[in-house]
């Protein structure tokens, strides 16, 4: 019942504010057209407000592109002598490439060629890996882990705006990639 009561109270009072606000607006004297001399209406051609408007959702569909499809390269990792994955990938305005193919099971390296001086691209981040790391700029910095389990990761920049993947594939799908290309080669000859 006290609820009630604090309810209809509040209802009343928010009430009472909206009429107080309303009558006092209504009050208010208005002014003639010819006596606002501050603003003046300009009639735009249709063609104009057509040709605005188009090249808006142009520049829209332009932003949406370069930041959704524009830069999704893939790389396979080459392995060293140590039996190492290694891929350079240059931090200039995103990751470039934003993908990698790795095995699963042995070693990776990413040497990251930080280019860009935007304070977003500072940091690289891979979650599912733990490693948060500081990049210099005008220097690479190696990060090293060694994924176990098959599938996509992700890595983003410190604000999370800039993304890339890495996939890492069982040495059974890439052997049968392989396998697979080769007999394409032999049939075509």
């Amino acid at each position: 019942m006290i609820m009630l009561k604090k309810i209809l109270l509040g209802n009343l009072a928010g009430l009472g504010v909206l009429f107080s606000a309303t009558a006092a607006t209504a009050q208010m004297p208005m002014a003639s057209p010819q006596e606002t001399t501050q603003f003046r209406r300009i009639d735009q051609p249709t063609g104009l407000k057509l040709g605005v408007t188009v090249g808006g959702l142009a520049l829209i569909g332009l932003e949406l592109w370069w930041f959704l499809y524009s830069k999704n390269r893939v790389q396979k990792a080459d392995t060293t002598n140590q039996g190492i994955q290694e891929v350079t990938i240059t931090v200039d305005g995103g990751y470039e490439p934003s993908q990698v193919v790795v095995n699963a099971g042995q070693p990776v390296r990413l040497n990251f060629d930080r280019r860009d001086p935007s304070s977003c691209l500072e940091q690289v981040r891979f979650p599912d890996f733990g490693i948060a790391q500081d990049l210099k700029l005008n220097q690479v910095t190696p990060i090293e882990f060694t994924p176990q389990v098959p599938g996509q990761y992700s890595f983003t920049c410190g604000m999370n705006m800039f993304r890339g993947t890495v996939e890492v594939q069982s040495t059974d799908t890439v052997l049968s990639r392989i396998e697979a290309a080769r007999s394409e080669t032999i049939v075509s000859r």
